[in-house]
Formats: structure tokens, sequence, C-alpha cells
């Protein structure tokens, strides 16, 4: 039963008593119109929720910075019962950056493909980070967001994460879960800037591991897109704004375009495909990669040439040419 079916007897109007009125430090008025005073019974409500009962994902029970990495490149726009086990293959693959790094990079974006993780940048992404940390930094991570963000292809969330997870050292994490709980718990209006300012005033001071862990959780779990407030028990219900008025609307979530038919699915049977073969010929692999390839077709040598040129930009194909044949390979 959601908040929506069972909400309690309590007019809208929330308490007056409830609202934001002490220890606002970097909230803007408007921010938050119903985060209460009493923040610290918010978050001992919350940990205590997240700390009895949560999902067991593998990189929960780590602190390795590697691991946590991995986890969170991975995790990247795909649903995470696919991420766990192409997870744990990883890491028993290349169970460390010296290994990742000495791996052939071609056996790194093939990996990727087959388990369909989706855009193969982030394979060479992480390939060269392991390289890096090898080289850049002897093997040991660091452990400030700024730094990690000098990592080949981490960007200031993912550089945040594994700050916050791996050692226990980052901001308030903000992603499409927070950003939905955030403006359902306490009104606060769909602005990046907001649900930042927000983030960062609830979050306990040296707590970022579980906090962050544990507000995810929560709309992961409790505030989704549908959400199930008291069939798995939110802590914020006695705060939260929607759950008193029943207005579960939340800022709209970014639709990815469609994958069916894409030149990112055939991207991704190209890499496969050369991840099994040493090298193919064009025509040959047009013909492998979509039953209508036609040489001097729609989706024909030009077509397929734009991929390919497109993957030897990302370093991820090389192509040769001899006597009138195209021949492509992973690097």
């Amino acid at each position: 039963m959601t908040g929506t079916d069972a909400r309690p007897e309590r007019p809208a109007e929330r308490d007056a008593s409830l609202r934001t009125d002490g220890g606002t430090e970097g909230i803007e008025d408007g921010d938050a119109p119903d985060l209460p005073a009493d923040r610290d019974a918010v978050r001992e409500a919350l940990t205590a929720w997240y700390a009895a009962d949560h999902r067991d994902f593998p990189w929960r029970r780590t602190d390795d910075p590697y691991e946590i990495l991995i986890s969170e490149v991975m995790s990247q726009q795909t649903q995470l019962d696919r991420v766990v086990p192409a997870w744990e293959a990883f890491v028993e693959e290349w169970p460390t950056t010296a290994d990742l790094a000495a791996a052939d990079r071609g056996d790194v974006v093939a990996f990727w493909s087959a388990h369909s993780l989706g855009y193969n940048n982030r394979a060479k992404y992480l390939h060269e980070a392991a390289g890096q940390i090898e080289a850049e930094y002897d093997g040991a991570f660091p452990d400030a967001p700024d730094e990690l963000e000098a990592l080949m292809g981490v960007g200031p969330y993912t550089a945040n994460a594994v700050a916050s997870f791996a050692f226990n050292n980052g901001d308030a994490v903000v992603d499409t879960n927070v950003k939905r709980v955030l403006y359902r718990a306490f009104d606060v209006p769909d602005d990046d800037d907001a649900f930042e300012r927000v983030a960062s005033a609830i979050l306990p001071d040296g707590e970022s591991r579980i906090w962050n862990n544990a507000i995810m959780e929560l709309g992961g779990v409790a505030c989704g897109k549908k959400p199930r407030c008291d069939e798995a028990g939110c802590p914020w219900r006695e705060w939260c704004h929607a759950y008193q008025t029943g207005d579960f609307t939340a800022p709209d979530v970014p639709t990815q375009p469609s994958f069916e038919g894409s030149r990112r699915q055939f991207r991704g049977r190209i890499v496969r495909l050369l991840g099994e073969h040493d090298a193919m010929e064009l025509d040959a692999l047009g013909h492998r990669i979509r039953v209508d390839y036609a040489p001097d077709g729609e989706h024909g040598r030009e077509w397929l040439r734009g991929l390919l040129s497109d993957l030897a930009d990302d370093g991820l194909v090389q192509t040769e040419e001899a006597n009138g044949e195209l021949t492509a390979r992973l690097r």
C-alpha cells in the first residue's frame, strides 16, 4: 500500500513547528518550505531505517575505491540487477588497478559490450583511469572529490560517490532519486541549486558514507516513481510534505532515447563482434550486425563506415584499407 492509499488524517497544512525556523545555514528562502527545524531527528530516522534493512549490493560491503569506482561507472543508466553479475565478473577478471591497467584495452571493451553495459567509452575510460592510478598515484587512489575528478572519465558525481563510499569524505550525493525524495519530502523546488543546498544542509558532518547510501536507498526503495511509503516503512512520513498532502508529483525524469535501432545499438554490436574475431571486412561485419544491410543501401557501406569512424575517434576500433577492402579490429 502506498502513501496515496493510506494517508494520515492530519490536515494538509503542516504544523508551524515543523517548518524551517532555525539552523538553516546554506539554505536560501524558499529552498525547503517543509524542512523541519529538528534536523537531527530527520537524520537519525533515516540512518536507523537504512541500518535496519537495505539492499545488499556487493559494493556496499567494501570500501575499496577501485571496486566502488567500477560499480559507479557500471551503474550509470544500467539497472542494478544487471550490474551485480557484471561487477562480480569484472572484479574477478581484473581484481586491482594494476591488473586492469595491464590488460588489453580491447579485452576490457569486449567484456563491457558482452555484458550489455552500454556506452563502451566507459570501459575505455575505466582502463585509462586504472593506468593513471598506477602511473601517477603509485597505485593509491586520491581520497577527495576534486582530486578524483582528475581521473579519466570521472565526473563530479562519480568522484563524490567514490569519496563518500570509499573514504567517507564526500559531499551530499544528488542524483535523480535524491532529488525526488527532497522534492516530495520537503517541498524543495525543481531547481538543481536548491537541491544541492538542501542536500548539503541535511548531510551529517563526517557521515557521507552511510548518509548518501541511506538517502539513495530511500529514493530507490520507498520513494520511487510509484511511492511505497507504508510498505517500505518510510522513516520520513511524519515530516513528508507529499505524504501529508497526497501530492506525489516529482521532477521530470529524463527519458533515454530509444535504444532499439539506434546508432548506439549498432556500435555495441560492432564492438561485440570484433571482440569475437581478430578482424572483419566491412561487408562481412555489416551483414552480421543487421539483417537489412545492403552495401549500396541506406544502411550500407557509407553508414557502416560512419559508425566505424565514430568508434575509431573514441579509440575503440582501428581500420585498415588495402586493395579496396576495409578491415576493422578492436584497438
